[in-house]
């Protein structure tokens, strides 16, 4: 055990991430039935579709689960609410200020990680009291810092600057890169893009499929202008790119973001039109497997290689 295992009381130190459009109830308790930590995505939920997927999770799962509740969008007072009385134990925010909340939340029993890009914003964390901090590199899907720090360059750094649990996110899906997060001071991994092409994932059948025809490459940061976010590249990126070059301003990008374009890809299938979120990692992945078989396959990877570089005779 670790202090990430022993945070959440969880077996394993792997964290499914809070994907908006992507990880309902199913997937949540999924994961955390095989021994990880489920999130249920708020991001893109009313109140009442919130309360009817937590209490679907609890009737799936007696084990551990949290929700990720997105800072920048209206509604949270209501959503904690929530919450607290559906007996909701571990709240992960994301895009927005930690000092906004964590005190209020952690006073009504809540354990708060919050989700940054940079080492600078994890001291804020810290001073705000959460419980671990998530440090999200460049790689990872849907919305990035605007540093465009790598998570190899990240994760030291934010340790060496917090004494919190450190939880990588960013370009991991497999135990290989979970053991090069732990060998930079991490304590667990929160993984993203591998859970969306899971049976589980309430991400649409074509968007899966999207993911696994991925190739290197296929992925890029955009939208920088009104917030960075990590698309496939389809019709809507090529839009975007062309509005960008030609030196679009962030009123223009707005107007051609406009709403419901990420439910339009994610959730509805709409590969052309649609915004679709996804990692650099989804170059790797090639299947769609069980949530549960993805983190033993995770699981027995890290302890192989792990052993492996454990065996090694640097003397010989």
């Amino acid at each position: 055990m670790n202090r990430i295992t022993r945070l959440f009381n969880i077996r394993y130190p792997i964290i499914q991430a809070g994907m908006i459009w992507c990880s309902g109830w199913r997937l949540a308790s999924a994961v955390s039935n095989a021994g990880g930590l489920g999130l249920i995505g708020s991001g893109s939920m009313d109140p009442d579709l919130l309360r009817d997927q937590v209490r679907r999770c609890k009737l799936a799962t007696d084990k551990p689960f949290g929700v990720n509740v997105p800072l920048m969008y209206a509604g949270n007072d209501e959503k904690f609410r929530i919450l607290a009385e559906e007996g909701v134990k571990i709240i992960f925010t994301s895009a927005g200020n930690p000092a906004t909340w964590t005190q209020t939340l952690k006073d009504q029993g809540f354990t708060v990680v919050h989700v940054v890009a940079n080492s600078r914003f994890a001291v804020k964390c810290q001073h705000a009291g959460v419980d671990a901090v998530v440090a999200e590199g460049f790689e990872a899907g849907g919305h990035n810092g605007r540093e465009e720090t790598t998570t190899m360059v990240l994760i030291p750094q934010v340790c060496n600057e917090v004494d919190l649990p450190v939880i990588a996110a960013g370009g991991i899906a497999s135990g290989k890169a979970m053991l090069a997060a732990f060998a930079l001071g991490a304590e667990g991994v929160q993984i993203g893009s591998r859970f969306v092409a899971t049976a589980e994932s309430s991400a649409h059948p074509g968007f899966k499929q999207k993911v696994l025809e991925a190739a290197e490459g296929d992925t890029m940061l955009s939208l920088k202008r009104i917030g960075p976010v990590r698309l496939l590249k389809n019709r809507f990126f090529e839009e975007v790119r062309e509005l960008e070059e030609a030196g679009a301003s962030a009123e223009e990008l707005s107007t051609l973001l406009g709403k419901g374009r990420a439910k339009k890809g994610m959730l509805e299938g709409n590969l052309e039109e649609g915004e679709l979120e996804i990692g650099q990692v989804s170059g790797m992945i090639n299947e769609i497997i069980p949530a549960g078989e993805v983190i033993e396959e995770i699981m027995k990877e890290f302890l192989e290689i792990h052993k492996k570089i454990s065996d090694l005779n640097l003397n010989s």
